[in-house]
Parts: C-alpha cells; sequence; structure tokens
C-alpha cells in the first residue's frame, strides 16, 4: 500500500485552494470548479465541494469543516522561515509557534479557513533527519 493523497471536504473550495497554495507556494491544479488538487513529491492534498460528496453517497458521507482529530503535515526546509513568511497571513489562525517537540522535529501549528489543523515541520535532530531520510 501507498497513502498518495488526503482530500479535504469544504463548502469553501475556492478560500481552501488559495489559502493551501499561500502556505505551501504550489499552484492547486482544478480539475472542475468543485475539485482540485496541491501535489507534493510525495503525496497529494486533493480538496473538493461538498457537491462532490453525491460521488460517494450522498451529503451524508462528510461533513465540512467538522475535523477534530487529524492533522494535515507538511515537511518544510525551514520552519523557522515559514512562520516568517506565514505569520501575518495567518494571523489569529496559529496554534502553536515554532517549537522543538520530543520527537525531534521542529513544528509550526495552525488552522485553515476550515478549522482543519496544519502542521509544517522541519526535522531538527540527528536522530529526526535520519528517521525521515530512511522513510523517503
Amino acid at each position: 500500500m501507498n497513502l498518495v493523497s488526503i482530500r479535504i471536504i469544504t463548502a469553501r473550495l475556492e478560500e481552501l485552494v488559495k489559502f493551501y497554495e499561500q502556505v505551501t507556494g504550489i499552484t492547486a491544479v482544478q480539475y472542475t470548479p468543485d475539485f482540485a488538487e496541491v501535489k507534493t513529491p510525495t503525496t497529494t492534498l486533493a480538496i473538493g465541494s461538498t457537491k462532490t460528496l453525491l460521488f460517494f453517497g450522498g451529503d451524508e458521507v462528510a461533513k465540512p469543516a467538522q475535523n477534530s482529530s487529524v492533522i494535515i503535515e507538511f515537511k518544510s526546509e525551514d520552519v523557522e522561515q515559514d512562520y516568517i513568511r506565514l505569520a501575518d497571513y495567518l494571523q489569529n489562525n496559529i496554534v502553536q509557534k515554532p517549537t522543538t517537540m520530543p520527537w525531534g522535529n521542529k513544528s509550526f501549528l495552525f488552522r485553515d479557513p476550515d478549522g482543519n489543523l496544519v502542521n509544517l515541520f522541519t526535522p531538527v535532530t540527528a536522530e529526526a533527519i535520519a528517521k525521515f531520510n530512511a522513510q523517503n
């Protein structure tokens, strides 16, 4: 198995697409007015409007802006620089400024416009760097 994408269902597709383009610096590929993807070298963040739920069995399959258990994570070359670049843009949505976690990643945590947690991280300890390099 290979995890290839995570999909966010939203009632505000255009806003979320612009948000993730700003955060990642990657231009999304918008296939239809209701579906876009932010493609990284290792995986894809898909963003679908609530209209796409009809293809999966109806409106009750997923609810937008209801996540309270998943963190969307992006590895960054320099999370401190990302913090400087994004602090004004994110304003009141910052949950945690860059902080070194016990497992060796420096982590910058914030919320997207739908309230989903997003983590930009940089491995900073020798162990965390080795672990990340071994996985990729």
